[in-house]
């Protein structure tokens, strides 16, 4: 079992560690505190440490976010028509509310305050300093270490996401008359760099003095430098309406928009940085990977897939050696995975077969039958065409605007139904998987990235190989940055990575604007023939044919494709036997696996083959002709629509109204964000 015993005692502790429950950044000292709940044990102060990543999970990486909402690039997308939930997904910032993400805001700006108070009591401990001074790791400087990074982690989210914000008014008290001030991302992160490298030679490895996954190590430490450097020379949308916001610092602009008063740039020394990423991305592989591991054999009998068994140490409540970092969580503590990003059940809220699964990122049907190549390990387990009814049966998702068994193709990587030793069924949201927040496979891409950015591309075609030699696919012979964001795409679909990596490569507004019109495209063929030919052979048609039928020989879920078998084609889907659980009573029937044919291949439905499977027991169901009839809400709305509006590429979120009405007038939203 996942060893997390700190979101216990962060529970029974929150309600005595939270000084208030006013909007974060205040002017009366945020987040203030005294030394009172840290005492002279490691064991106690690590208690009030895992305040941090309790209310992290909560409050950020869980809290209903579907992923921040805002996973949507050519691969991914949100699933429901004109939702606020998906705009900034869409790049369509001005038409969202200013407090649309204030848990998340505040919750970052509360959960680094607190870290980097934790860090300062340590420090002040004789144990801690008498270490440092021996250039000794400990218990106490690894601690110290692990609450300066979580707070550098807290800073990096919200450059991400918000872009340019305050800094370093933490556990101070700010004069009202003056307020604070909006700060540089580039100086945030230079900060939080020269933050963790400070505190790295302070840290376990992972692995080491009993530093899990499900803590920051030094491994991580090293893994987010390399990481914030990537972000700090990649493009970014960058704001023009604020004179003097980034100093001396110079930029290669792609686009420039004075009506929303942004660019989309990259700063003229990214080669510093890229350098400053390679370097460290590279220890992470070296000597500081401790007891990292990249998964490339499938130790259980007859399956044969390491990128799957990677996902399943997740259901297994197992923490993942691919790890650098995961969230951790356990049921019944609220779980967004897989109800906001996985595998799609129509079930009710509670005590369903299983419960319901929103499913808040879904798979551009153009990734689908295109994105990855013949006999790619990683497809089916990324990638699915059926959820579950709620009722112990498989059945299939449809293109209509939705949630559950509409939306679209669902993201396959989180599945009720591959829990062990068996689903949880109480209740929806509950299933208590961790979020893996970082694996190997991000370090490798990363590193790809920078060593093609400065031209060592040897390095990156290793690393490449690499992972496409794990899932099976064929060697390259070289690579270029458009290879590198194709195995991002292939490895992290579903994930939210993709967005970010096209961010900083500068082809995002690229990739939209290709995505609308290969949909286009694909639609005005489904339109006028019944079907679609993508140039790799697959077909997409407007109808295809189900039928429900008995397990296969190995059970109701399945695992590898088995070609030829229309139960098991696409593969990794089926169902759990629910008839096993307290829920048996609503599974009904005997016949739970959904079989399909004319998945990848025309089927005339006025032909003798569709007349013949239909007098078989096959039901003719609606497929991509929910696609055409979407065509000019669901389908151009939500795909990134926003370029159409400007070709800088609009993706943060506002800081919230508190925060702009509280500083000043130092402090406000860019990117038409709305003020309050």
């Amino acid at each position: 079992m996942k060893s997390i015993k700190y979101l216990a005692a962060a529970a029974c502790g929150l309600c005595l560690l939270t000084t208030s429950c006013k909007e974060y950044l205040d002017v009366d000292a945020p987040a203030n505190t005294d030394d009172s709940f840290v005492t002279s044990t490691v064991a106690e102060t690590w208690k009030t440490m895992s305040w941090c990543y309790a209310y992290y999970t909560g409050t950020v990486a869980g809290g209903g976010n579907y992923n921040w909402n805002d996973p949507c690039s050519d691969c991914d997308y949100y699933p429901e028509y004109n939702s606020g939930n998906g705009r900034v997904g869409y790049m369509r910032p001005a038409e969202v509310s200013v407090d649309t993400k204030k848990n998340q805001y505040n919750g970052l700006y509360e959960t680094l305050a607190r870290a980097k108070r934790v860090a300062g009591i340590i420090e002040g401990k004789s144990e801690f300093q008498s270490a440092k001074a021996a250039g000794t790791v400990n218990d106490w400087t690894q601690l110290y270490g692990e609450a300066m990074t979580y707070y550098s982690w807290c800073y990096f989210e919200l450059v991400r996401h918000f872009g340019d914000v305050p800094f370093g008014i933490e556990n101070t008290v700010i004069d009202a008359n003056v307020g604070y001030q909006l700060t540089s991302r580039f100086d945030i992160l230079d900060n939080i760099i020269k933050i963790l490298k400070d505190v790295e030679p302070l840290m376990y490895d992972l692995g080491d003095g009993g530093i899990t996954a499900e803590r920051m190590s030094r491994t991580f430490a090293n893994m987010l430098i390399g990481e914030a450097s990537l972000y700090a020379a990649g493009y970014q949308t960058l704001r023009t309406d604020v004179s003097g916001l980034y100093g001396d610092v110079k930029f290669n602009e792609k686009y420039n928009d004075s009506n929303v008063k942004a660019m989309y740039a990259q700063r003229a020394d990214a080669q510093t940085y890229y350098r400053e990423a390679q370097t460290y991305l590279r220890k992470v592989l070296g000597e500081r990977k401790g007891s990292l591991k990249f998964l490339t054999a499938d130790t259980r009998d007859g399956i044969g897939n390491p990128f799957q068994l990677n996902l399943q140490y997740i259901h297994d409540m197992k923490v993942s050696p691919s790890s650098i970092w995961e969230a951790g969580n356990r049921a019944p503590n609220q779980s967004e995975r897989p109800y906001s990003q996985g595998r799609p059940s129509d079930g009710g809220n509670s005590n369903a077969a299983p419960c319901k699964v929103f499913g808040g990122v879904r798979i551009m049907p153009t990734f689908f039958y295109t994105g990855y190549e013949d006999g790619d390990l990683r497809a089916d387990p990324s990638m699915v065409v059926t959820g579950s009814d709620g009722k112990g049966t498989e059945a299939l998702i449809h293109f209509k605007s939705g949630s559950r068994l509409n939306g679209g193709i669902g993201c396959n990587k989180w599945d009720e139904n591959r829990v062990t030793p068996q689903p949880y069924t109480t209740k929806s949201r509950n299933t208590g998987m961790n979020y893996q927040m970082r694996r190997i496979e991000n370090v490798m891409l990363m590193l790809a990235e920078a060593d093609v950015a400065l031209g060592d591309n040897s390095e990156a075609l290793s690393l490449v190989n690499q992972i496409r030699s794990r899932a099976g696919v064929a060697n390259l012979s070289s690579v270029t940055m458009a290879d590198v964001e194709q195995e991002v795409k292939r490895e992290f679909v579903g994930e939210g990575d993709i967005r970010w990596a096209e961010i900083r490569m500068g082809v995002l507004t690229d990739r939209a604007d290709k995505v609308r019109s290969d949909l286009k495209t694909m639609i005005a063929g489904l339109k006028a023939d019944g079907y679609y030919t993508f140039a790799n052979g697959r077909q997409i048609s407007n109808y295809i044919w189900t039928k429900l039928v008995a397990a296969p020989a190995k059970g109701m879920l399945t695992f590898n494709r088995v070609e030829g078998d229309p139960a098991q084609v696409p593969g990794w889907r089926g169902i759990f036997d629910y008839s096993t659980t307290s829920v048996a009573s609503v599974v009904k029937g005997d016949k739970h696996n959904l079989a399909i044919k004319g998945l990848y291949e025309y089927i005339n439905p006025d032909g003798a083959e569709a007349a013949a499977l239909e007098a078989d027991g096959w039901t003719k169901e609606t497929w991509a002709k929910d696609i055409i009839d979407g065509a000019e809400t669901l389908w151009d709305y939500n795909i990134m629509s926003g370029v159409t509006v400007s070709r800088v590429p609009l993706y943060y979120h506002p800081m919230p109204a508190t925060t702009i009405s509280q500083s000043g007038g130092h402090v406000t939203n860019g990117y038409t964000l709305p003020q309050q």
